[in-house]
């Protein structure tokens, strides 16, 4: 687990704000938000990430039945709020047994931690977003369509979705890769910053390793 914060776009080594800087700053990146460390899942902490969050906190809600909350990842600082939020969801594969992991990503543009986590380079997701060519998936987030773009240059273990949603990217990172048809089903996200109170009432699960 990150034990101090790190580069959203790389996982490397920041540097503080001091004397001749006001921001974070990662030697390969520039300024960037800091990633703080990953935060097991605890629905007291995940409040703690929904009241600081300036970007929508996604979670499949209701949580398909066997599913579990396993761990978030926040990008920001308390200067400049959290500008990306990563959070975990596990559960069994619905077909040939085994587990599958969906991290529901929300960022500003240029954070980077959607590309970080889909494991491609760059801070976004590049030409293949591209509103002219036909969405592979849609999904309901916060009771409004938004349509998904598949990234066919994501690594093979992992099927990645690219949209936006409430004025901000939505990146949706599906491991093992075969799990992505998921996304052709009809999945329904809420913002946790709108949920109030039931949070608290999350199951929790072990940590995701895809977070650390």
């Amino acid at each position: 687990m990150r034990g101090e914060p790190s580069c959203p776009r790389c996982g490397g080594r920041v540097r503080a704000p001091g004397l001749f800087a006001d921001r974070w700053s990662c030697p390969r990146h520039g300024a960037v938000p800091p990633l703080q460390p990953v935060l097991p899942p605890d629905v007291e902490v995940l409040s703690v990430v929904v009241r600081q969050a300036v970007v929508p906190v996604w979670m499949l809600w209701p949580l398909p039945v066997g599913r579990l909350y396993t761990g978030v990842a926040a990008a920001g600082d308390d200067l400049g709020g959290t500008r990306a939020v990563a959070l975990a969801c596990s559960g069994p594969v619905a077909q040939g047994g085994g587990t599958e992991e969906i991290l529901l990503i929300a960022e500003e543009p240029g954070v980077g931690l959607g590309a970080y986590y889909a494991g491609i380079e760059g801070p976004g997701p590049g030409a293949e977003l591209n509103p002219d060519k036909p969405a592979q998936a849609q999904v309901l987030a916060a009771g409004l369509p938004v349509s998904l773009w598949r990234l066919d240059h994501a690594p093979a273990d992992r099927a990645v979705f690219v949209g936006e949603a409430l004025g901000v990217r939505l990146w949706i990172v599906v491991r093992p890769e075969s799990s992505g048809v998921l996304l052709h089903e009809d999945l329904v996200l809420t913002d946790l910053r709108e949920a109030g109170a039931e949070v608290e009432l999350l199951p929790c699960g072990a940590l995701s390793p895809t977070l650390l």
